[in-house]
């Protein structure tokens, strides 16, 4: 083998040199792009890192809220509970009080009636006793002192007889109302 030529030696030495730059420059691009991969890989975990702080935060602000609205709907519940226990206490007070309306409506409707009754039975008692030879009788019967209107003599008396109504109201016998004549 021969030995190369100056010119060979000279091109051989330029295409190294230029395969040497050409190295050098890849060598930069791959530092530079390395440096880049690196810079965002870092980026990517700083903003990863920021991201999972924000969903823990978000997450817990949501365990709070959700804790907040648990406790504001137990309120609630006891809130309705507590009215539910109040409307049923008012209606059955409302039961209690339409009965009692129902009596004193029964009471005014019955009031001309005892009114007129009372009327004519204060005229009787001003009155006074019928005088008559044939009712010396009867008379020497009430020796006792009792009218024949007199209230235990009324209550006891068989001929006394209730009308339908009366027979519908007769549980309003155990209250005593007053009236004024």
């Amino acid at each position: 083998m021969s030995s190369p030529s100056p010119v060979q030696i000279r091109e051989a030495n330029a295409h190294l040199a230029a395969l040497h730059r050409r190295v050098a420059e890849l060598e930069e691009r791959l530092e530079a792009a390395e440096n880049t991969v690196r810079e965002q890989a870092e980026s990517l975990i700083r903003k990863d890192d920021q991201l999972r702080a924000a969903t823990q935060e978000i997450s817990e602000a949501k365990d709070r809220e959700i804790s907040y609205l648990h406790e504001k709907l137990c309120h609630s519940e006891e809130t309705i509970q507590k009215f539910q226990h109040t409307v049923k206490e008012k209606d059955a007070l409302l039961g209690q009080l339409r009965h009692r309306c129902q009596l004193l409506d029964n009471i005014c409707k019955s009031r001309p009636l005892l009114d007129k009754m009372l009327s004519h039975m204060a005229e009787a008692e001003r009155m006074g006793p019928v005088v008559d030879l044939g009712e010396t009788a009867i008379n020497s019967s009430l020796t006792d002192g009792e009218s024949s209107c007199s209230p235990n003599r009324v209550s006891n008396h068989k001929d006394f007889s209730l009308s339908e109504d009366d027979l519908d109201d007769q549980e309003l016998d155990g209250v005593v109302f007053g009236t004024t004549v």
